[in-house]
């Protein structure tokens, strides 16, 4: 089992925590606009747990949904599932097994936060699914990674406003941004295999959406802004992430392959320009 382990990790990416940090950023903007910058250790130790195993869940459950396309994917041949040093039913046990320790941790919590749980499992797991049939799985993508905005919110203040809503639609669009990088790196396998992703659907237009989206995304964030009177930390915190916007076009418009797969790591840096905007605003009061 331990000699195993190494396998396990990097399963389920522990080894590459970008997916992580993509899944906690906007959780924390929610936990802190929820808490009004103060939220409480005990909440922070079970969002920031639970999105690392969520995370974790849901790369053993898509690398168990896509183990015979992965295979044909230069960037994924080698991944433990597909070269077959693990098996298929120990990813499906692994999953399940960090989707009930993610739900444990949130049992102290209200009822309204576990309800919007199992939603949330549902979209994780059925998230690799959608590659077979939707044009653009990276907005699906949006709402899986984005959904511990509402459960943030629900867990402060037991109830979801329409700003929740709102964050999580800046999300879905700033997930089409990322994702869609992400995909431009393997678009000349994805077309072999049919599988479905934003960078095919978008075709000769693809390092424009992902600049729309963007543009979205931090339009959203300006309204946020707007409407909370946050302060100049904020609005320089926002800035920074606009600036991480505008590199990536330079890293993305020749549609090279590790440009665009180091634009999409770049994103790390702009969802943490906007927390530490946010943090820095109600830290500061400015």
């Amino acid at each position: 089992m331990f000699a195993r382990l190494p396998l396990y990790l990097r399963l389920v990416r522990l080894d590459k925590p970008i997916g992580s940090l993509l899944l906690l950023w906007p959780t924390l903007n929610a936990l802190w606009i929820a808490s009004n910058g103060h939220p409480s250790p005990m909440l922070l130790v079970i969002f920031i747990v639970g999105t690392i195993l969520m995370r974790s869940a849901g790369c053993a459950i898509n690398d168990y949904a896509d183990r015979d396309f992965d295979r044909h994917v230069q960037r994924t041949e080698n991944r433990p599932l597909t070269s077959g040093k693990i098996q298929a039913w120990e990813a499906v046990a692994l999953a399940a097994a960090l989707s009930l320790v993610a739900f444990l941790l949130i049992l102290p919590l209200n009822t309204l936060t576990k309800e919007l749980s199992v939603f949330a499992l549902f979209v994780a797991g059925t998230y690799p699914f959608t590659k077979r049939f939707f044009a653009i799985p990276q907005a699906y993508l949006g709402i899986a990674f984005g959904f511990g905005i509402p459960m943030a919110f629900a867990a402060v203040q037991d109830h979801v406003p329409m700003l929740a809503w709102i964050m999580l639609i800046a999300n879905v669009f700033w997930s089409v941004a990322y994702d869609t990088e992400y995909a431009m790196v393997d678009r000349d396998d994805d077309i072999k295999i049919g599988i479905r992703t934003s960078a095919l659907t978008f075709g000769r237009y693809d390092v424009l959406a992902v600049m729309v989206c963007y543009a979205v995304t931090l339009a959203i964030y300006v309204g946020i802004g707007i409407a909370l009177k946050f302060g100049w930390m904020y609005w320089l915190g926002w800035a920074a992430a606009a600036g991480c916007a505008v590199y990536h076009y330079g890293l993305i418009r020749n549609r090279e392959r590790m440009p665009c797969f180091a634009a999409f790591k770049h994103n790390n840096w702009l969802g943490g320009m906007l927390f530490a905007g946010i943090a820095l605003h109600y830290a500061l009061g400015a």
